[in-house]
């Protein structure tokens, strides 16, 4: 291909041919910060492109969805090498709020909501937010501490059921 020639792009067809009644399960199990974006630009692109979504808030991805931390998640350079940094420096005090600091400004300068705002988004886009039952019970949680657009806390049978035929995301 010479300098002035253009590639023709390559898009995948899945055989999908955007039938009605597609549906996305994305079961969110971690509550860092850098963990929480993944499901929710999945889940906002999903609903953009008409896909019945749903997101199951598992273990410490309840962290996403509770009151008292889903405003404040951080995110640490400790055992994460994708940071690029000597693992040592991440356990000296001060470096988690640094990181946290950073990727957050990150985030922003990118136009892209915090993790209140963006789930508040994908509600109104008309996006399912539950609860995992057994980690809402073992945290000893109840729906008066999760986000008030948490539809239930549900079983992971009852999530199977509600997103039958769902393609399925573990995050």
């Amino acid at each position: 291909m010479t300098s002035t020639e253009t590639a023709t792009a390559i898009v995948p067809h899945f055989g999908t041919d955007d039938a009605p009644g597609r549906k996305l399960a994305i079961i969110c199990s971690k509550g860092n910060l850098d963990m929480a974006y993944p499901g929710l630009i999945l889940a906002n692109a999903a609903l953009g492109e008409g896909v019945e979504t749903h997101l199951f808030f598992t273990f410490w991805g309840l962290d996403m969805i509770t009151r008292a931390t889903m405003g404040d998640l951080k995110f640490t350079m400790l055992g994460n090498t994708a940071t690029h940094m000597p693992q040592g420096l991440g356990g000296l005090p001060g470096m988690t709020a640094m990181a946290t600091s950073r990727l957050k400004k990150a985030i922003a300068e990118l136009d892209v909501p915090d993790v209140p705002e963006f789930l508040e988004q994908i509600v109104a886009s008309g996006g399912h937010l539950w609860a995992c039952r057994l980690s809402a019970d073992m945290n000893h949680l109840t729906l008066a501490d999760l986000d008030e657009d948490v539809e239930g806390i549900i079983s992971a049978s009852d999530f199977i059921e509600k997103t039958d035929g769902a393609q399925l995301l573990f995050i």
